[in-house]
Parts: C-alpha cells; sequence; structure tokens
C-alpha cells in the first residue's frame, strides 16, 4: 500500500482549545492571539482578542506552525539548539521557525493531530495560556 492515514483536530476541538485559552489570557488580563493548526500546520482556528497587538497575529501562528511542523514545544526549541552554534546560527534563519515558548503539539497518543501557538504576553505568559488551551482540547 502507497498511503497511510492521519489523524487531525476538528473544529469542534480547535475551537474548544481556543474558548479554553482565551478564558485564561482574560483572566490574566493579557490580550493574546490564539492560534490552532492541524496536524500539517495549517490554520484550523484563530482568535485575535481585543485589542492584542498585529505583531502577535503571525508569531501564534508561527508557533503553531513549528510545534506541529516538529512535534515538539517551541521551548524546547531553545534547550535544543543554544549550546549547537551552526545549529543557533543558520536554523534560527529558517522562515516560521520560532524557538522560545508559547506553542505546543496537540496529540492523541503519540499522533500529533495539530498544535497551538499563542502571542501577545511574555512567553512564559503565552506558555500559560497555551497549556490552559491544551486542557481545553482535552475537554472537547
Amino acid at each position: 500500500m502507497s498511503s497511510f492515514q492521519k489523524k487531525s483536530i476538528s473544529a469542534q476541538a480547535a475551537k474548544a482549545a481556543i474558548s479554553a485559552a482565551s478564558a485564561k489570557a482574560s483572566l490574566m488580563g493579557v490580550n493574546m492571539c490564539i492560534a490552532i493548526t492541524d496536524e500539517a500546520g495549517d490554520l484550523k482556528a484563530f482568535l485575535r482578542m481585543d485589542g492584542a497587538a498585529k505583531l502577535a497575529l503571525g508569531i501564534a501562528q508561527d508557533k503553531a506552525y513549528t510545534a506541529a511542523s516538529f512535534g515538539m514545544s517551541t521551548d524546547q526549541w531553545w534547550e535544543f539548539i543554544k549550546d549547537d552554534a551552526p545549529l543557533l546560527h543558520g536554523i534560527t534563519h529558517t522562515p516560521r521557525l520560532t524557538a522560545f515558548g508559547g506553542g505546543y503539539p496537540i496529540k492523541e497518543g503519540d499522533d500529533v493531530v495539530g498544535a497551538i501557538g499563542v502571542s501577545g504576553g511574555h512567553y512564559t505568559q503565552d506558555m500559560e495560556v497555551a497549556q490552559a488551551g491544551l486542557q481545553g482540547f482535552g475537554a472537547a
């Protein structure tokens, strides 16, 4: 056989993740952009909270893209490249690659079915909001 099947996040689950993440951002008092991608890193759902910075639009999407593309969180990228000069100075020029916190793969078992990317606060705040979104996905 020359094909295989992939699992992908549903629109309903993507909305649940956005809802949980935006609720957390509201509680924190930070306006954020929240992106959900499918397993291929293509945008599935997006929310720009009122007052969220324009620059955060693309960063949130790139964080989700990075997490979906490699199946690891964006904050793990820094640990992966920081002590490897060729990677540090080479891969960081790769379009859409984000090497700071706020992007996580969304998994069902071992399968990456999507990703979440959040931008608008300090990356530690972005991570906290994204993690709330992951919990919302689990409830969907």
